[in-house]
């Protein structure tokens, strides 16, 4: 309990005014600076799925895009959006779409970054933000604070490591052990171990060996998520349009979801919203591009 009170103190502490409008506003200013990306959302799926070849990389395109979508697709979209809704009102789904359609441009700008100042190790392809900061900051020609830059591409290495136990591991074995023990009666302890002989099974291959596993799975994943998606939505046909009218008038008038709920602002609904849709759709957490720099292309803007 300690540990998890320390945790709430934490992520009240960074989740605040200064993040959710940081992070929106970046969403927004490369919506703006990059022309609208989003309007090439099909042409970007086209490429992702084709070959480039003759290029360097050492996974697939298709392969780079799948391993990233296995870490949002599911738990993220379900747990996340639902406790959101819980603490932020119904309200925060609008935040969480609206994060989710600027947030491509930020994706985008992430991944070509990664792609553009990546490094070959050997046989490998190494890059992500930090190679980023380091290689197109402080290693640019009459950079000043150069210090400063290697210090924050380790900082960015070091607090994504960290962020992996939470939402790239804790949030996930939890909802499984969860579930395996209500419906099946199977002791945490016993999931637990299970997922970690599974996932050490794949991880200690290597990066090829992850987007391999992810490219046999995700489509798969990805398939059932959306006909179940579907099929809740058929179901509940009849309170779809309510649903959507109370989602946005709680997105700017709060008090329209009812005084009993946490979000009795706007700014904590946007918070929450916004905050599980990063925890969605990692548009700005910057652990997409680690995967993305190893994608087979030549050009970083494919």
């Amino acid at each position: 309990e300690k540990l998890n009170d320390i945790i709430a103190d934490i992520s009240s502490l960074i989740w605040g005014v200064p993040m959710v409008l940081l992070l929106l506003g970046t969403h927004i200013f490369l919506t703006i600076r990059l022309r609208f990306p989003q309007r090439y959302i099909f042409k970007a799926i086209k490429l992702s799925i084709s070959k480039d070849p003759g290029s360097k990389g050492e996974v697939s395109q298709f392969a780079a895009l799948t391993t990233a979508l296995a870490a949002t697709i599911g738990t993220g979209n379900i747990v996340g959006v639902g406790t959101a809704i819980a603490l932020g009102g119904p309200g925060a789904v609008f935040w969480c779409w609206l994060t989710g359609l600027l947030g491509i441009a930020t994706k985008y700008a992430e991944g070509l970054l990664a792609v553009k100042y990546r490094i070959q190790s050997g046989d490998r392809m190494l890059g992500g933000p930090m190679y980023a900061i380091e290689n197109g900051l402080a290693n640019r020609p009459n950079t000043h604070f150069r210090w400063f830059w290697k210090l924050m591409a380790a900082a960015f290495a070091f607090f994504t490591a960290l962020a992996t136990f939470g939402i790239g591991s804790t949030v996930q074995a939890n909802a499984i052990s969860t579930l395996g023990y209500e419906v099946c009666g199977i002791p945490p302890v016993v999931i637990g171990g299970i997922v970690t002989i599974l996932a050490a099974a794949v991880i200690m291959g290597g990066v090829k060996s992850i987007a391999r596993c992810c490219e046999m799975l995700v489509p798969f994943m990805a398939g059932v998520y959306i006909i179940g998606c579907l099929a809740i939505l058929y179901i509940n046909g009849a309170y779809l349009l309510p649903a959507l009218e109370l989602i946005v008038q709680s997105a700017f008038d709060p008090s329209a979801a009812g005084g009993g709920l946490v979000g009795s602002s706007i700014m904590i609904t946007a918070r929450y919203g916004i905050a599980r849709g990063l925890f969605s759709n990692e548009s700005g957490l910057g652990s997409a591009p680690i995967i993305a720099a190893s994608a087979q292309t030549k050009n970083p803007v494919r």
